[in-house]
């Protein structure tokens, strides 16, 4: 057996050998996979029989296309998938975990309720030295973390859908979680092959709070009538992103988008620079989600986007570059607010918004690129004239 080099990083196995995942939907599915191609034995719990069936087809479904992609020998693909799957267990039974797994991650809906429930009853079963990691996006960590006696051990792993493809995990750390917990959960997706960035217990952790403007923004320039969807989507395409923000909340999903937004919003206060629209509301109560349901900001038929035989013109006078600079000015001016605020790092949130949300540069390199903080607080200033909620912050102000 080959000895490993010198430099190589530790293996995930030794610390963890076992790895529980809650919920066996598209996150924990995914993130279930990744813990078997790392080696770990994985045990998937969930309470409905169905779901732990789909979740197992899902797994080998995600294994077989991940081998058909690398195998060098394809004779040997199956035996490859098989090797793995014989390391996944499943289970209806909760307690399972707790008897086996040295860190369970859960991936079940996003409901704070559920979550308590989950963690309360993970607590009451699990051995004192297990992590307990949750896969919420934008969920207070401490809130979780309340329900056990081990809020020490409690921390948030926020992975990106899909998880065997997005490279980016969200480390976040509770205002009572131990450095070592954060340390060691870090050390384990890094052994997964994964970009990690840490991130205080914040509304929205970096990506959701930050990005919130990409998609606030467009909408609230079609409120105003002042560029149309299409026109908004293609100034963004434009600058290098692979999609616009319509296209975005469609794939997303506006339902999801949605209650993001008006989540961090609550929860930083009611600002009105991160106002919810209106025009997601209206589409959810229509029924018009996005790709899932054929119809969202644009339209789909077997997923794919159908283009209007006669597309109306898009309304308002705004050219590529002005909407364009309504769109990521903003959202510079979240990352500094973000920072400002102890969020994260500046290249943690470089990274995160690049690896996690794809764009072509991070908020902080844009700033260097458009000539600095001073340059897009003015240009906000010239914003903020006709539409005070593009005020600069004062973290912009004083770093300029």
């Amino acid at each position: 057996m080959t000895e490993p080099p010198a430099d190589a990083p530790p293996d995930p196995r030794a610390a963890f050998p076992v790895i529980g995942v809650v919920g066996a939907g598209i996150m924990g599915s995914g993130i279930a996979q990744l813990a078997l191609e790392a080696g770990h034995e994985v045990v998937l719990h969930d309470v409905d029989a169905a779901a732990v069936d789909r979740g197992r087809h899902r797994i080998a479904d995600g294994l077989a296309r991940r081998a058909a992609k690398a195998a060098a020998d394809p004779a040997g693909t199956d035996a490859w998938i098989g090797e793995r799957l014989e390391r996944l267990r499943t289970s209806e039974v909760l307690e399972h975990l707790g008897d086996e797994a040295d860190v369970v991650i859960e991936a079940a809906l996003e409901s704070l309720e559920l979550k308590r429930t989950i963690f309360r009853a993970l607590d009451a079963v699990a051995a004192p030295s297990t992590i307990l990691a949750t896969n919420t996006s934008a969920l207070s960590i401490a809130d979780i973390a309340a329900h056990t006696r081990r809020p020490e051990r409690v921390v948030g792993l926020h992975f990106f859908n899909p998880a065997p493809v997005m490279r980016l995990v969200e480390v976040v750390a509770g205002p009572a979680t131990a450095p070592a917990s954060t340390d060691a959960a870090a050390a384990l997706v890094e052994g997964w092959g994964r970009t990690t960035v840490r991130s205080t217990d914040s509304p929205g952790f970096i990506v959701n709070r930050v990005n919130r403007p990409f998609t606030l923004r467009a909408l609230r320039l079609l409120e105003e009538r002042r560029a149309g969807i299409d026109a908004i989507d293609a100034a963004i395409r434009d600058a290098g992103f692979p999609l616009g923000p319509f296209e975005l909340m469609d794939l997303t999903g506006i339902d999801v988008t949605y209650a993001a937004s008006t989540a961090i919003w609550e929860r930083l206060g009611r600002p009105d620079r991160l106002r919810p629209s209106p025009l997601q509301a209206e589409r959810i109560a229509a029924g018009r989600l996005g790709r899932k349901t054929g119809e969202g900001f644009h339209r789909y038929e077997d997923g794919n986007r159908v283009t209007p035989e006669h597309a109306p013109a898009p309304d308002g006078d705004l050219g590529p570059e002005a909407i364009r600079e309504r769109i990521l000015l903003p959202l510079i001016d979240e990352a500094w607010r973000a920072r400002d605020e102890g969020v994260a790092a500046t290249a943690d949130i470089d990274v995160a918004l690049r690896l996690g949300a794809a764009h072509p540069i991070g908020p902080f390199e844009r700033t260097r690129e458009l000539g600095g903080p001073a340059v897009v607080a003015a240009r906000l200033r010239a914003l903020a004239v006709d539409d005070a909620s593009f005020s600069p912050s004062d973290a912009l102000v004083r770093a300029g």
